[in-house]
């Protein structure tokens, strides 16, 4: 990314956070949020960059978003977003 500005590293240092995933578009964050709150798990994003006011002012933010949970909940939602295995899935459809 942009190592200069230090684009490339995550935008938050929480006690109790840790980061989940760096987004770069609008429609992978909205579908992380939604899963996140179904599953009633808390999350803080935070915008890279020049943060929000890239987003206002150019509608998206292509330094991408940081999705931040707590860290005693990190298993848990990355186990939200794991894509099963090719052989569970031919199982599951040869019954």
């Amino acid at each position: 990314m942009d190592r200069f500005f230090g684009l490339d590293k995550p935008a938050l240092n929480e006690r109790g956070l840790s980061l989940l995933c760096t987004l770069y578009d609008d429609v992978s964050l909205c579908m992380t949020e939604e899963v996140l709150r179904e599953a009633d798990i808390p999350y803080l994003k935070k915008d890279r960059g020049g943060g929000s006011a890239i987003r206002l002012i150019m509608g998206s933010n292509p330094h991408g978003t940081d999705i931040y949970v707590p860290e005693d909940l990190l298993d848990t939602a990355k186990a939200l977003f794991e894509v099963p295995e090719a052989e569970e899935q031919n199982e599951e459809y040869a019954e």
